[in-house]
């Protein structure tokens, strides 16, 4: 799967407002009305592990980040950007390490990418980028991830039966080091992300 594509211009898309005009029109066909724009964040900069081939430092460093039904799409301040479908999206949350707080993904693709780097000896993590959504006002986070949240369940894993993605819905705790708070812990990075599943609720299934 290659699911992070290049684009030069942000996609077609709609406000709620417009969608609701649209559709009180009754037209011709639904099919053909642009997905609807959730949240649009500007002054934001994006970090992915791996790079994503001939996306550079500068491109990460600031542009606005649009939320839209059918793809999470981030344009850069230069003119280029990059969009993300859903599915491929199976991963987020609202992380609080110590470089301060972000949404971070977990993106399933790599696969067959023009660039990518072939890592045979480890083919599982060849498979997954990281990207983390750094939004310059941190307020932001939430309704980002709400945003994200909503734009997820429009795009269910058609492979995964109810009971399955129920069973998928928590992973398993023993998995990560969570956070007793006990005097003197000090909560790990990947504590964080478990404690806002657990404490906040941030996991948002498909």
């Amino acid at each position: 799967m290659v699911s992070t594509t290049l684009i030069s211009s942000v996609p077609q898309h709609v406000s709620p407002e417009e969608h609701r005009n649209i559709v009180g029109s009754t037209p011709t066909s639904f099919n053909d009305i642009p997905p609807v724009l959730r949240h649009k964040e500007d002054n934001v900069r994006v970090m992915l592990d791996p790079p994503l081939h001939t996306f550079t430092e500068q491109d990460c460093a600031n542009g606005t980040l649009f939320v839209i039904e059918n793809a999470l799409v981030f344009m850069s301040s230069t003119g280029v950007g990059f969009q993300v479908p859903y599915p491929a999206i199976t991963l987020h949350a609202i992380a609080r390490p110590e470089s301060g707080p972000s949404i971070y993904c977990q993106l399933d693709e790599l696969t067959g990418e023009p660039g990518a780097t072939e890592s045979p000896e480890n083919d599982e993590a060849s498979d997954m980028r990281e990207l983390s959504i750094i939004p310059s006002n941190p307020a932001s986070l939430e309704p980002i991830f709400e945003a994200m949240s909503l734009c997820a369940s429009l795009h269910p894993d058609p492979n995964v039966s109810d009971d399955d993605d129920l069973d998928e819905a928590f992973m398993d705790e023993s998995a990560f080091e969570t956070f007793t708070g006990e005097e003197g812990d000090e909560l790990s990075e990947v504590g964080r992300v478990r404690s806002d599943f657990v404490t906040n609720n941030r996991y948002a299934p498909y």
